[in-house]
């Protein structure tokens, strides 16, 4: 308790910092994260130097708000779904933390500050590739295709993959071949990541209605496709260097990256276990972050 005549600071600013907290929340801070790592390793791999300087801030600043913004107007969408998983039901959105119009409007303003950001600073060519991003997740994937079919995330994932070629045209201004193999890489990995994800969610995806592939076709078939997946992953990701756009250090980095990408597939598809499948999901992402690590190490070496 503050002394006579003097104010309590305490009782104010926790709860704003708690409303930040939950609002930060909104934007999958993880996910976005993530996210933006391989649009700014595209924006290295543009240029045989250093990134300008305004293009790596402007850049990434206005492609993470992009980003951010599909996250909070995803939540908005899902939100019925979000209640009754146990995944997701603790969001600020299911727990009433913050209300659907201060959500709708945080997400727009997100979005427009993003779109603001990328044209004044950054280029169209980028601003109108981030737009079409954010439409296609937060309403194309998350609306319409997570609802209607069990391949939702295969075809969905080319927003999820688009933030490389985002960094790339941000430095160039220009879609370039090298980029979309870039693209391709988080294209193949999307699908057994996240289906490691919804074997042991199962039964959360079966209650919210919504028809991802191990409710719609089981277990089996599913470990069958994350294998499938994985073996197409490890030719995908070798081709930056078939091609000459990386060298020797991220060959040496990829192959055991893959070799443990597969182990865990072909794990999970002879003798499955919930703790597998979390082992698989969690390998996935850090798979993801040092294999663009190894791209950006690499371009420098």
């Amino acid at each position: 308790m503050a002394a006579p005549g003097q104010i309590d600071s305490g009782n104010t600013a926790s709860p704003f910092r708690g409303r930040l907290r939950e609002y930060y929340e909104l934007t999958k801070p993880r996910v976005v994260a993530l996210l933006v790592f391989t649009a700014v390793v595209g924006m290295f791999l543009a240029t045989p130097g250093m990134v300008p300087l305004d293009s790596l801030v402007f850049g990434t600043l206005g492609i993470g708000l992009g980003a951010a913004s599909g996250a909070v107007i995803n939540q908005v969408i899902d939100l019925a779904a979000d209640s009754v998983m146990h995944r997701t039901r603790r969001r600020p959105l299911p727990t009433q933390q913050v209300s659907v119009t201060e959500a709708v409007v945080f997400g727009i303003a997100l979005g427009a500050l993003s779109m603001a950001i990328l044209l004044l600073w950054v280029n169209w060519l980028t601003a109108a590739l981030t737009f079409l991003s954010l439409i296609g997740y937060a309403v194309i994937y998350t609306a319409f295709l997570k609802r209607i079919t069990p391949q939702n995330i295969v075809i969905g994932g080319a927003a999820g993959a688009s933030p490389p070629i985002l960094g790339w045209t941000a430095v160039t201004g220009q879609l370039d071949p090298s980029a979309l193999w870039l693209f391709l890489i988080v294209f193949v990995w999307t699908p057994p990541h996240f289906w490691a994800l919804a074997l042991y969610r199962k039964t959360d995806y079966a209650r919210a209605g919504i028809p991802m592939l191990p409710v719609t076709h089981g277990s089996d078939y599913t470990r069958l496709q994350i294998l499938l997946y994985s073996l197409m992953l490890f030719p995908t990701t070798v081709m930056p260097f078939v091609t000459g756009m990386s060298g020797w250090w991220y060959l040496a980095a990829t192959v055991p990256l893959n070799g443990l990408f597969l182990y865990h597939a072909w794990g999970l598809y002879r003798n499955y276990s919930d703790l597998r499948a979390r082992k698989a999901f969690g390998y996935s992402i850090q798979y993801l972050a040092l294999l663009f690590g190894a791209l950006l190490i690499d371009h420098y070496l």
